[in-house]
C-alpha cells in the first residue's frame, strides 16, 4: 500500500499540493470558532458534590454564579488602619461601584482584619470567563489606582484579578517559547542536515497543519455539542511540533539513505514513503489509539483532548505521506541545499562502535539501561499533586496583593469554601437548622474559621438554601487542606444535616477533591486500554506477540522514570510543593506518543536489516547505524525545544517543558537507543514469535538483494 501511496504522490506532485491547498482553505475559511472553557467544573461528572453544589449556588443565587475578586489595602509602613483611612477605603467601594463597569455586578466593603492591618473590599463579577472580564479588570485597576490614599497601598486580587494576570503571563510565555521553540528546531534541524529547507519544512509544515487540525477540531466540536479545553487548546501546537517533526524527520533521513545509494531524486522519494510509510503510520496509529483511549475518561477535560490530538496527529500523518514527499519529489536534493554530504557515504564512526559494542554484549547495555529507568523511576513514589495552577508570576498585582492578605488573614480567608444546607420538601430552613450545620463545622478539622451567617447576603429569596462560608486553616489549594476536605469537613457536614435537607460542600477545595478523585479513577482506567489497545498495533505491524511486550514495558518505565526525575528536580532540589496534578497525564501523552515512535522505527529497522538475510547481530549493528542518528536528532531537537518553557515566567509551564524534555532524552537516548535493540538481540529469532517477521518473503528478499547491491556499490 505504500509502495502505491509513494508512487501516486511521486508521480502527480503539483496535484497533491494543489488538493492540499484547496482543503486547507476550504477548511480554514469555513470552520466555526469555538471558545475553549477554563472553568474545570463544567468537565467534571455531574454525580460529583463539587458540581452539585455549583448547580445549587447558581439557582439559589443567580447574582453571584460569577467570579469574585478583592480590593486589598494595607499602610506602606505595615502599621494598623486608622479610622479615616478605613473611611476612605470604604468610600473607594462606592466610587467603583458607581463607575457600572461591565461584568461588575456590586463591589461592598468587606472586612478588617483582626489585626487592623489589613481591609478588604468585596467585587462580584457575572461571569467566570477571564474573555470577558479583562477589560473590567483593567477599567478596575484604573479607578483603584485614581483612589491615591495616602500611606495605603491597594491591590487588585482574588480569583478573577490572579486569572488575568495568570492568563497575560501565559500568553506572554506562550509567544516567547513559541518563537524559541522555532528558532531551536530551525537551528537543530540546520546543524543535523546542514539544509536551509531541510530545517524549514517541518516548522511550515506543522504550521499548515495545525491551522488545518484547528479547523477540523472546530467543526467535529461543533458538530458533535462537544465543549473544548483551553488546556488541549494550549498542548496541540506542542504535540503537532512533536509527532510532526518526528515523521518528518523519519522521511528525510530515509530519502538522504536512498540518495546516497544512488537513486534519483524521485525514486528516493518513492522508496522513502515505501521504506517508512509502514513506520510513521503505524507510529501515528499508536499515537492515535493513546489520545482516543481518553475517550474511556468521566472527567470531560481528558474526554474533550482525546478526539482533538487524535485529529491532529491523523492529519500530520496525512501530510507526512503526501504533502511532504510531494514537496521533497520537486526539489530533489536541493532540499539538502548548501551542504553536498549527502553525496557522501558517511563513516558512522562512534555509531558503528556502539552497535558494534551493543551487538556482542547486548546484556549489559539492557541492564544499565533498565538499571537507570528503574532507579529513576522510584522517584514516582514521591510525587505529589499540585493544585495551583493559576498562581499568579510574583510580580503581579494579584500575586503581591495575596501577599499583603497573609498579614492580616490566614491562608483559608483567602478563598473559602462554601456550604450549601438545602431544603428538600421545600419548606424553609430555621435558624436552628443553620446554626446546627455551622456550630459542627466551626468544631472540624482543618477549618480554621466559620463567619456570622449574613441572612440578607447568603439565604436564597424564597428561603430554602442557605450557604455558609468556611474559612479553612491551610492554603485552600494545598494538598492538606483537600484532605481535610474529604476526610473531615464533608463528612462533619453531611452528618450535622437536619432532617429534611441536603448539606453540599462547594468551592475551589472541594472541585479540586473531585477533580483529584476522577483523575486517578481515569488514570486506572485510560492507560490500561491505551497499553493494550499500543500493544495491538505493535503486534499487527511486527506480527509478534513477544516483541510488543518489552516495548510496552519499556515505555512504561520510561513513564516512571520522567515522573521520578521531575519529582527528584523539582519537589526534591527546588523545593516546590509538588507538580502540577495532570502531569501524569502530560508524560503519558508524549512519552507515548513520542517513545513509541522511536521504538517503531528502532524495531522496524531491526527487522528490515533481518529480513535482508542478516543475523542477528549483524543485523543490530547494522540497524543501529542507521537509527541512532535519526532517533538522536529527533530526541536532541524536541528535547531542546521544550527545555525553552524554562523562559516562561509560570512555575507550571517550567515543570511541564522540563518534564517532557527529560521523558523525550530518557525515551530517546536510553529507551530506544540502547533498551529496546539490546533486549530484541538478546531474544534473537523468538522476538518475532510467532509470526517471525524478521524472515525474508521472496518479494522482500529481491527488494532486499537490490537495497543491498546499491548499499554495498555506495560503499565501494
Amino acid at each position: 500500500m505504500f509502495k502505491s501511496i509513494g508512487r501516486l504522490v511521486v508521480g502527480r506532485p503539483w496535484l497533491t499540493i494543489l488538493a492540499w491547498v484547496i482543503a486547507a482553505a476550504v477548511l480554514v475559511l469555513s470552520a466555526p470558532t469555538v471558545e475553549p472553557s477554563n472553568d474545570q467544573s463544567d468537565f467534571l461528572p455531574s454525580k460529583y458534590e463539587g458540581v452539585r453544589a455549583v448547580k445549587v449556588q447558581e439557582e439559589a443565587f443567580p447574582d453571584n454564579k460569577g467570579e469574585t475578586a478583592l480590593v486589598v489595602a494595607i499602610r506602606k509602613d505595615g502599621q494598623a488602619l486608622t479610622e479615616p483611612q478605613q473611611a476612605e477605603i470604604n468610600q473607594l467601594a462606592s466610587t467603583l461601584d458607581g463607575k457600572k463597569i461591565d461584568h461588575i455586578t456590586a463591589v461592598r466593603p468587606d472586612m478588617v482584619s483582626p489585626n487592623g492591618k489589613v481591609q478588604t473590599l468585596a467585587i462580584q463579577l457575572d461571569t467566570t470567563d477571564v474573555t470577558k472580564y479583562e477589560h473590567s479588570v483593567e477599567q478596575l485597576r484604573d479607578g483603584i489606582k485614581d483612589a491615591n490614599i495616602e500611606g495605603v497601598n491597594l491591590r487588585l486580587t482574588g480569583n478573577a484579578a490572579t486569572n488575568y494576570d495568570s492568563t497575560k503571563s501565559f500568553e506572554e510565555s506562550d509567544k516567547i517559547t513559541f518563537m524559541a521553540t522555532i528558532v531551536v528546531i530551525f537551528v537543530l534541524l540546520l546543524v543535523t542536515f546542514r539544509g536551509i529547507l531541510a530545517a524549514l519544512m517541518p516548522i511550515i509544515t506543522v504550521m499548515l497543519v495545525l491551522a488545518v487540525s484547528n479547523s477540523l477540531i472546530n467543526i467535529v466540536t461543533k458538530a458533535f455539542n462537544l465543549t473544548a479545553d483551553q488546556t488541549s487548546a494550549s498542548m496541540l501546537p506542542i504535540v503537532l511540533f512533536g509527532v510532526g517533526t518526528d515523521y518528518i524527520l523519519f522521511l528525510l533521513f530515509r530519502y538522504r539513505e536512498r540518495l546516497r545509494m544512488g537513486e534519483d531524486k524521485k525514486e528516493a522519494m518513492a522508496n522513502s514513503v515505501h521504506r517508512v510509510g509502514e513506520v510513521i503510520a503505524a507510529s501515528a496509529g499508536a499515537v492515535i489509539i493513546a489520545f482516543s483511549a481518553l475517550l474511556f475518561a468521566q472527567l470531560g477535560m481528558l474526554r474533550s483532548m482525546g478526539p482533538s490530538m487524535a485529529i491532529a496527529v491523523a492529519t500530520a500523518l496525512v501530510a507526512s505521506l503526501t504533502l511532504i514527499p510531494a514537496v521533497v519529489s520537486l526539489i530533489g536534493p536541493k532540499i539538502f541545499w548548501p551542504s553536498k554530504a549527502w553525496k557522501v557515504q558517511p563513516k558512522h564512526g562512534i555509531s558503528t562502535k556502539i552497535g558494534k559494542a551493543l551487538s556482542r554484549k547486548p546484556a549489559i547495555f539492557a541492564a544499565v539501561s533498565a538499571l537507570i529507568l528503574i532507579v529513576l523511576g522510584v522517584g514516582m513514589f514521591q510525587f505529589k499533586p499540585s493544585y495551583e495552577m493559576a498562581a499568579a508570576p510574583k510580580d503581579t498585582d494579584s500575586y503581591l496583593g495575596m501577599e499583603d492578605m497573609k498579614k492580616g488573614f490566614p491562608p483559608g480567608a483567602f478563598d473559602a469554601t462554601q456550604v450549601y444546607i438545602r431544603s428538600e420538601n421545600g419548606e424553609k430552613l430555621s435558624d436552628e437548622d443553620i446554626n446546627q450545620v455551622a456550630t459542627a463545622l466551626d468544631g472540624a478539622e482543618g477549618v480554621g474559621d466559620v463567619p456570622e451567617f449574613n441572612p440578607q447576603m447568603s439565604l436564597s429569596e424564597d428561603g430554602t438554601v442557605a450557604k455558609l462560608e468556611v474559612e479553612l486553616e491551610d492554603n485552600p489549594t494545598s494538598s492538606k487542606a483537600m484532605d481535610n476536605i474529604r476526610d473531615h469537613v464533608r463528612p462533619v457536614a453531611h452528618e450535622a444535616a437536619p432532617e429534611g435537607t441536603e448539606v453540599l460542600v462547594g468551592g475551589t477545595t472541594a472541585i479540586f477533591v473531585d477533580l483529584n478523585d476522577s483523575m486517578n479513577r481515569d488514570y486506572k482506567v485510560v492507560f490500561p486500554i491505551a497499553g493494550v489497545l499500543i500493544a495491538i498495533i505493535l503486534g499487527l505491524l511486527l506480527r509478534s506477540v513477544i516483541s510488543p511486550i518489552y516495548l510496552i514495558i519499556a515505555v512504561v518505565l520510561s513513564f516512571a522514570a520522567t515522573i521520578g526525575a521531575s519529582s527528584f528536580l523539582f519537589q526534591g532540589l527546588m523545593n516546590h510543593n509538588g507538580l502540577l496534578f495532570f502531569m501524569p497525564l502530560i508524560v503519558y501523552l508524549f512519552v507515548v506518543a513520542l517513545g513509541t515512535d522511536y521504538n517503531i522505527l528502532t524495531i522496524a529497522r531491526l527487522r528490515e536489516e533481518a529480513q535482508e538475510g542478516h543475523a542477528p547481530k549483524e543485523a543490530t549493528e547494522r540497524a543501529f547505524v542507521h537509527v541512532a542518528p535519526t532517533v538522536a536528532s529527533a530526541g536532541l531537537i524536541l528535547a531542546a525545544s521544550f527545555a525553552t518553557f524554562l523562559l516562561a515566567d509560570a512555575d507550571m509551564m517550567q515543570e511541564m517543558g522540563t518534564s517532557v524534555a527529560i521523558g523525550i532524552a530518557l525515551s530517546a537516548f536510553v529507551m530506544s537507543m540502547f533498551l529496546v535493540p539490546a533486549l530484541t538481540k538478546m531474544l534473537g529469532h523468538f522476538a518475532w514469535w510467532p509470526g517471525h517477521g524478521d524472515m525474508p518473503s521472496h518479494k522482500d528478499g529481491a527488494a532486499a538483494s537490490k537495497d543491498a547491491e546499491l548499499a554495498e556499490a555506495t560503499r565501494k
